[in-house]
């Protein structure tokens, strides 16, 4: 439950609190949250007569969903994986328990406290925080505590595993001698072009190798389905879209992007009074209008001097730049637009922008006809969508309400429950819905499956056929293939040992040898890595001698020729991380160990 504790990881509140919320309340509504770890009658397991309940695996089949890491076709094993590690949990915590391990009430406080989910913006504990926090969750400051303690519990027993076993000194220098070794070694590669292998396809070598690889032909329980799709995209498609939509469409994506403006300065104040600029600031709009260029008029009349020189140019402005008057006549213009007169900071500016810092409106009208075309059929979407959910809920098919709604009615080839499908059925959430009790067993419909933003799907089982055997026959080409392949196989894999006998007497062969000198363990190399696995496990040669061994392919068969081993250099990284990984293996290893024989000697009933 307090996977932080375990994991060491600073997003407690993120992971746990939040997660248990959000999960809880999807699954079994918001009274969930405050009974979630009282008494529940749906107990799924339990381990030497302590239950764990239905609530306590759904929360992190969810979590696990949620965070993306599990595809949803895969949640039935998922859940089966859940319950296998909360049965291991609840034995580490009971072994704790019996052999004494305690946590003291002040290690209890300490921890609390120093969890910064229950920190105040000061970064102090807050006991108002922690209750709020809490009462989130579910949880109450006592059974928090109480969850708080076991596992704790849990992770010192573990510490305590891992840190009971270790190397000696011996063991890891003889390790390090190891990982740093090198080996130069010959090889040959046989292939189906080296040997003329004699095939025999009858029917008992057909029946023996289908008899002994049944596994591999059994058909996985299948759905064929029926399906209808709303799609938004779809129906915005080809749609016509009005010109002056798409060019509102842009003014309102580029309002607030940056653009360079010019201006016409009326002054009032000293020299003029308000009236009197407002009447000289019209004058110049209608030279503007009259066919006068906006430099020709910023010469005339424009009090800022400096700009007027310049055509009135003033540089480009990000919204703010000038106030909330100003930015209200200049990010409204479209490029080349002039504005009427605006009263700002006694003065009246005519503003013209002359450049968007943006992508123009050529440049955006493809993107923008489809987002308005998305814009105008979204009312007809979600009235088809309204109509799927009411319509399919009652129907006894599929064919119905696809006809009712204008839709097509899609049909799938048979599909297995963990198998890759294509298109839409490959979206989260699609096959679990498939093969879900309601549809799968009880016919129905299935509910709509929101697949993104623009799509809904409702789906139904056509045909459903459970798992099977399939016959010789169904599978006669297939078992004609493997058998050949184990038969041409087989020819390598005595042509190899026949060889390798010749060298061990002694023998001279005419072969072709490959050769590759001072190998490591790691080598990046283009040696296949079943050969250098192989090399590294046979016996150091004696001097001037070599040792030799066949080795299976995917696809072939090779001979290895061990001639020499020499020590390697030393890497005190390497060496160093190779001895980390080991005393981890070691840990783990004892660990899993205990877990054997916890699970051996338990009363475990699902």
């Amino acid at each position: 439950m307090l996977q932080s504790i375990r994991d060491g990881s600073r997003s407690w509140g993120a992971k746990i609190i939040i997660g248990v919320m959000v999960a809880a309340m999807a699954l079994f509504g918001i009274e969930s949250l405050f009974g979630l770890f009282g008494s529940d009658p749906n107990q799924v397991a339990s381990v030497n007569g302590q239950p764990i309940m239905r609530q306590q695996v759904e929360l992190e089949v969810q979590r696990a969903l949620r965070s993306g890491q599990v595809p949803p076709e895969q949640e039935r094993a998922l859940r089966n994986d859940i319950l296998e590690q909360l049965i291991t949990q609840q034995l580490l915590s009971q072994y704790a328990e019996d052999g004494g391990f305690t946590v003291s009430e002040e290690q209890l406080d300490q921890l609390i406290v120093s969890l910064p989910e229950f920190h105040d913006q000061d970064g102090r504990f807050s006991p108002e925080v922690f209750r709020n926090r809490l009462a989130g969750a579910g949880y109450t400051p006592l059974s928090f505590r109480e969850e708080l303690r076991v596992d704790i519990q849990r992770q010192h027993l573990q510490q305590g595993l891992a840190f009971s076993d270790f190397s000696l000194p011996s063991e890891q220098e003889q390790l390090a001698a190891l990982q740093r070794q090198q080996r130069s070694v010959r090889y040959l590669i046989l292939d189906n072009d080296d040997v003329d292998a004699d095939v025999n396809l009858n029917e008992d070598a057909l029946q023996a190798y289908y008899d002994a690889h049944q596994e591999r032909y059994e058909r996985p329980e299948q759905v064929r389905l029926e399906y209808v799709l709303i799609d938004r995209q779809a129906m915005a498609e080809g749609r016509d879209v009005d010109e002056s939509a798409l060019r509102q469409a842009w003014r309102e994506q580029n309002r607030d992007a940056d653009r360079r403006v010019s201006h016409i300065m009326i002054m009032f104040g000293d020299e003029r009074t308000r009236d009197e600029a407002q009447a000289l600031a019209e004058t110049a709009r209608e030279a503007l209008d009259e066919g006068e260029t906006f430099a020709e008029t910023a010469l005339r009349y424009s009090d800022d001097t400096a700009s007027a020189e310049e055509g009135g140019d003033l540089g480009v402005i990000s919204r703010g730049f000038f106030g909330d008057t100003f930015d209200e006549a200049a990010f409204g213009l479209s490029e080349g637009d002039v504005s009427e007169p605006v009263e700002l900071d006694n003065a009246f500016h005519i503003i013209q922008v002359t450049d968007i810092q943006g992508p123009t409106f050529e440049e955006q009208r493809d993107e923008l006809a489809r987002e308005v075309a998305l814009q105008e059929v979204d009312d007809e979407f979600n009235q088809r969508v309204q109509q799927l959910i009411d319509e399919s809920f009652a129907a006894d098919d599929l064919q119905s309400v696809a006809d009712s709604i204008g839709l097509s009615l899609n049909e799938s080839q048979w599909i297995a429950r963990d198998s890759e499908t294509q298109g839409v059925l490959s979206e989260p959430g699609v096959m679990s819905a498939a093969f879900s009790d309601d549809v799968l067993e009880e016919g129905y419909n299935s509910e709509v499956i929101e697949l993104d933003q623009d799509r809904r799907l409702v789906l139904r089982v056509a045909e459903h056929r459970e798992a099977a055997l399939l016959s010789l026959d169904e599978v006669r080409e297939d078992v004609e293939i493997s058998v050949a392949a184990e038969q041409q196989q087989q020819a390598l894999r005595e042509e190899a040992q026949a060889l390798v006998a010749d060298l061990r007497e002694g023998q001279s062969v005419e072969v072709e040898w490959q050769q590759a000198n001072n190998l490591t363990r790691q080598a990046d190399t283009n040696v296949p890595q079943p050969i250098i696995q192989e090399a590294f496990r046979l016996p150091r040669p004696d001097e001037g001698e070599s040792r030799y061994q066949t080795v299976e392919l995917p696809q072939g068969v090779a001979v290895v020729a061990l001639d020499s081993v020499s020590e390697g250099e030393v890497d005190e990284q390497m060496e160093t991380f190779v001895s980390q990984m080991s005393e981890q293996l070691r840990a783990q290893s004892v660990l899993q160990g205990l877990i054997e024989d916890l699970r051996s000697d338990a009363e475990i009933e699902r």
